[in-house]
């Protein structure tokens, strides 16, 4: 399950690193700083979500 879920946090921590990156520049903050804190906070967050997914994956 660990190879599945490092498979799937490529996918998933790329798209909620984007995702916040693209809140932060859509609210107006184009400085380095709030770009690279949403990047870390969405990597951050794709790891529950990632062992989620995966658990829902294995099991069924």
């Amino acid at each position: 399950m660990l190879r599945l879920a490092a498979i799937l946090y490529s996918l998933i921590g790329t798209t909620l690193a984007g995702i916040a990156i693209i809140a932060v520049l859509t609210a107006g903050f184009g400085t380095l700083v709030p770009i690279v804190s949403a990047a870390t906070v969405g990597a951050v967050l794709a790891l529950p979500v990632t062992w989620y997914v995966a658990r829902a994956i294995y099991e069924a």
